[in-house]
């Protein structure tokens, strides 16, 4: 991931001074176009068009005396960013408790620009395991985090999965028909296992962490190394997983 902080010239200024007005409007609740633009230092012609935007996009909304409050776009960007930030703090104590118990590495992932990015993760005080990053980035066509593929609704889902699927090993699956087919059986089953897909030397477990809508909002996973897993220690993950699941979800509202 880049960390690299943005610098002037990276930023596009007409949407600089576009979230400047949505901001200026979240903070006014009511708030006047002459108001706006002397808050911001702009012309009123300019926030005019902007408000104009933000309003079409339902970010703001407008009275019928003239002022301007936040519309229900923003509303849903506000859950949505407070469900993630309150999903890690709920999540972090509940993957050390897994990753106790499993004495293996647990991370928590979420669909980010068409790809799991971990957000959170624990990792057990042992020589060999497996190593886990805040702000990786993994495929969601291969390993267990295909659960996060796996709920999305149909057309959305057809419009993540490329026409060419990366190999990544020789267990990898790379036939579209075939990733779809097993997206269904991961979905049934409410939890995805996989062998050696993203590294031959790995086996991962996931299971879906539901928001309080019901939608899949992230998936915790248990990563170890292959050697040393046999079909009982993926049998107690599956078992440990959920009930992490459900603790996760119910305390986002599910």
């Amino acid at each position: 991931m880049d960390k690299r902080q943005p610098q002037k010239n990276d930023i596009v200024q007409s949407v600089d001074v576009c979230i400047e007005v949505l901001l200026n409007v979240a903070k006014n609740p009511d708030v006047r176009l002459t108001e706006v633009a002397q808050n911001i230092g702009e012309t009123k012609p300019r926030i005019l068009r902007m408000l104009r935007t933000l309003e079409r996009r339902g970010l703001v909304r407008k009275s019928d005396t003239g002022t301007y409050r936040l519309g229900t776009t923003a509303i849903i960007l506000g859950t949505a960013a407070s469900t993630q930030v309150d999903l890690v703090r709920i999540a972090n104590p509940i993957l050390e408790e897994v990753g106790q118990k499993a004495n293996e590495t647990t991370q928590l992932r979420i669909i980010d620009n068409g790809e799991s990015l971990c957000i959170a993760k624990f990792e057990p005080m042992r020589d060999l395991r497996v190593q886990a990053m805040i702000g990786r980035r993994r495929p969601l066509t291969a390993g267990s985090y295909k659960v996060l593929l796996a709920y999305l609704q149909p057309q959305v889902q057809l419009q993540m999965i490329p026409e060419t699927l990366p190999r990544l090993t020789k267990r990898t699956i790379t036939d579209r028909s075939k990733l779809i087919a097993e997206l269904d059986k991961i979905r049934r089953q409410g939890f995805c296992v996989s062998y050696g897909e993203v590294s031959e030397q790995l086996v991962s477990v996931s299971v879906p962490v539901l928001a309080f809508d019901g939608s899949v909002i992230a998936a915790v996973n248990v990563g170890a190394p292959a050697f040393r897993t046999q079909k009982s220690d993926v049998d107690r993950f599956i078992v440990l997983l959920k009930e992490a699941s459900s603790k996760i979800s119910a305390r986002l509202g599910w």
